[in-house]
Formats: C-alpha cells, structure tokens, sequence
C-alpha cells in the first residue's frame, strides 16, 4: 500500500505526461470534464478535472466523494503507480477489474486513445 503523498505525486506525473502528449492522444486529453480517481485501500478520492489536456485543481476527500464527477476512475494505491510508471497496461488491468473507468458514451470513446 501507498501513501497519500505518493499518489498525489503520481498524479501529478500523469498530469505531465498527458500534458506533453501529442496526436490523438492530446486531442484526446483536450476534454473538459471533472475527474475523480479513488483509491480504494486509502479510503481517499483525488477530485480534479481534466482541462487543456492536463489534471488541474486535484483535491483530495477522504472516502467517496459528495459529487459524482464526469469520469471516474477506482483503484488500488499500487495499481496507480504502477500504471503511471508504465508497469501495468491500462487495458490489462481495467480488463480483470483492477481498474474501474466510469464515464459517458462519448467520453469513454475520446478517451480510449489514452488507454
């Protein structure tokens, strides 16, 4: 298990990384939409959205969140680092439940080019 601080961090590397995209998949990032990532064994949720291809105004509550934001995504601590660090495929782990993505239709297709 991670802590907090090494969450927010790998957030914060997530954000960079999409921020520094380029082709479908900056398109892709170009939403603006609000973003919740909850960790599930922390009992926290990271509250933010996704503007101008990064993740900006991330808060952090503990548990679930109050509002539900447009996507959203469930995880563990390690299974966040481990996507961020390029350890774990996003598809692999979404795919045998690792990993929760929730969101409409049509945010789901634009975003399956950061998947």
């Amino acid at each position: 298990m991670r802590t907090i601080e090494e969450c927010r961090a790998a957030l914060d590397r997530l954000s960079d990384n999409i921020g520094g995209a380029e082709g479908d998949v900056r398109k892709a990032a170009a939403l603006d939409r609000s973003l919740s990532c909850r960790i599930t064994d922390l009992d926290t949720t990271f509250v933010g959205r996704l503007r101008d291809g990064r993740i900006k105004d991330v808060t952090t509550v503990p548990g679930a969140p109050a509002d539900k934001a447009q996507i959203r995504l469930t995880m563990s601590s390690d299974d966040l680092l481990s996507l961020v660090d390029g350890e774990l495929s996003f598809a692999k782990a979404w795919g045998s439940g690792r990993v929760k993505l929730e969101a409409g239709l049509m945010d789901l297709v634009r975003l399956r080019s950061l998947l």
